[in-house]
């Protein structure tokens, strides 16, 4: 398959003990599906799905893999077009051969035994889930739609017949062609060490675009749809720094400072996983409570509220793990 700039290899490191008193970022969960409201440059649902496809695999986020189109990937076409393509609007004549070409759509992914270990019952109340020691996937069809950036409603369609609640080590499912969110690899540690080479780059966040662009020398390598803060605690507005960045988190659930942007002595301490409320990533910023990080519900990217912070998809927050490192300026506008 073809894929755009390679932001980084992916990051591997031991086991540290996580200091939790920063990790104050927290999401809404919800089921509404994101913004539909902008027009489509096509109606047809193939045509979107090798789009979507095409955009991921050069670091433009499209949101979910699938058949609609939405405000999120309108946005990673706009982006791509001004950086790599000829600058106009919608699907130019070339890009319309460059998505023509793409083949395939999609791959046969087989189950392995060590996935059921990202898989288990968590249970829903913070209090209970502090009990626990990981918060893991509560399917294999969950693990294996986020692993390949897609949605279950998307995943059934790619596997008509199978009973996706039934899949286990040694079964086979389709899967749209993208790069997978790895997570073999991924080790809970505090911060992770510095990689100098990576300081050059810089992270712009668009409050009202939705979007995390990353740049180095002027040049946009990657854009990321997310959710930035709330209403009544939106994301902070000024130029910071990052100072920290911690894979598999645990996070501080207190109520007072998820409404009120106050620290309370009544928390709970949730354990790390990737339906920890900040996923599977924290990039703090020199801004106290305030970072980049994942989310326990990709369906909520671009239209739900995240309080203060800045949220992406799992697969989207390690591509930015990948592409940043501890001094690097992030901007939010």
């Amino acid at each position: 398959m073809r894929h755009g700039v390679r932001l980084l290899a992916p990051v591997f490191w031991g086991v540290m003990m996580l200091n939790v008193s920063r990790l104050s970022g927290f999401e809404n969960r919800s089921s509404q599906p994101p913004d539909i409201s902008s027009a489509s440059p096509t109606h047809d649902r193939e045509t979107i799905i090798r789009l979507k496809i095409f955009l991921d695999q050069h670091s433009f986020g499209p949101g979910e893999i699938d058949d609609r189109w939405t405000d999120l990937c309108a946005n990673a076409l706009r982006l791509y077009q001004v950086t790599n393509g000829s600058g106009a609007p919608g699907i130019d004549s070339e890009l319309k051969q460059q998505l023509s070409n793409l083949t395939p759509l999609y791959v046969s992914y087989q189950i392995k035994s060590d996935d059921s270990a990202w898989v288990g019952k968590s249970p829903q109340k913070p209090a209970a889930q502090a009990k626990r020691k990981f918060m893991p996937y509560p399917s294999i069809a969950d693990f294996v739609a986020e692993r390949f950036h897609t949605n279950l409603s998307f995943l059934a369609n790619l596997n008509r017949g199978k009973n996706l609640g039934e899949l286990r080590p040694g079964d086979t499912v389709q899967v749209p062609n993208v790069s997978p969110l790895e997570l073999s690899g991924l080790k809970e540690a505090d911060d992770v060490p510095p990689r100098p080479a990576l300081k050059t780059r810089r992270v712009e966040i668009d409050t009202k675009s939705k979007t995390l662009t990353i740049t180095d020398g002027g040049k946009i390598l990657a854009a990321f749809p997310i959710t930035p803060g709330s209403k009544q605690l939106p994301a902070p507005i000024g130029t910071w720094q990052i100072v920290k960045i911690a894979t598999l988190p645990w996070f501080r659930w207190d109520k007072a400072m998820l409404m009120h942007g106050k620290r309370s002595g009544n928390f709970h301490t949730i354990p790390p996983g990737p339906r920890n409320e900040v996923g599977l990533v924290w990039i703090g910023l020199n801004k106290k409570g305030i970072g980049i990080h994942g989310t326990n519900n990709p369906d909520s990217i671009g239209h739900s509220a995240s309080h203060g912070c800045i949220r992406l998809a799992n697969w989207d927050a390690v591509r930015v793990l990948n592409a940043v490192t501890q001094g690097v300026t992030a901007e939010i506008k």
